[in-house]
């Protein structure tokens, strides 16, 4: 079985810009809905929301173009002032919710998103063992840049950084990757028996 091609192409294998566009809405539905599942943590600006879940499962599932088209419709579509992201309302979206205390997050799901997506080509997304340093190291791209934007925000030294940006979403975070490295294995495991792969 080619290594080469992501679980969508795998599950859905005609390539068409019909196909892709399809993929692309639904990614970007599910996005959004992923980012409105939040819980707000004491002493930080950030919500735990299962938008990183989402970002994680679906770079992976998708691959590095068809991921890349979907974060960056996602990010476009809240940039033009729709209510997709975690904290954005009627009051506070756009570009000055991207470019509030979220802003590092969402630059760090883009970089995260083609990590994965490039994984996958080399077949990473099937093995439980693979998945998980892949998925923590795009989580580690993530928190980085989170960290590092919260930091030139408000005036964090790296100590506040960590404290605010980082530590109150370990464990949540720690259950998101652990379903995700289960997830996608699981997932081509079911496909390549449906279609007698």
């Amino acid at each position: 079985m080619n290594k080469s091609i992501p679980l969508s192409q795998f599950l859905w294998s005609t390539n068409t810009a019909l196909r892709q566009a399809v993929l692309v809405v639904a990614g970007i539905l599910v996005l959004a809905l992923s980012a409105k599942i939040k819980v707000m943590i004491p002493y930080s600006p950030v919500p735990v929301t299962m938008g990183t879940f989402a970002v994680l499962t679906l770079g992976a599932a998708y691959g590095p173009r068809l991921g890349l088209a979907t974060i960056l419709g996602y990010m476009l579509i809240g940039a033009l002032g729709f209510d997709v992201f975690a904290s954005s309302s009627a009051e506070l979206s756009g570009w000055h919710y991207m470019a509030g205390s979220t802003g590092g997050y969402l630059v760090g799901f883009v970089l995260a998103t083609l990590l994965l997506g490039h994984a996958a080509t080399r077949g990473w997304d099937r093995s439980v063992l693979k998945m998980v340093p892949v998925l923590m190291a795009a989580n580690a791209v993530i928190y980085g840049l989170g960290m590092g934007w919260l930091a030139y925000l408000y005036g964090f030294d790296l100590q506040t950084a960590f404290a605010k940006g980082m530590a109150p979403f370990l464990l949540g975070d720690g259950i998101k990757l652990a379903l995700s490295a289960l997830l996608l294995p699981a997932a081509w495991a079911l496909v390549k028996r449906i279609k007698g792969a």
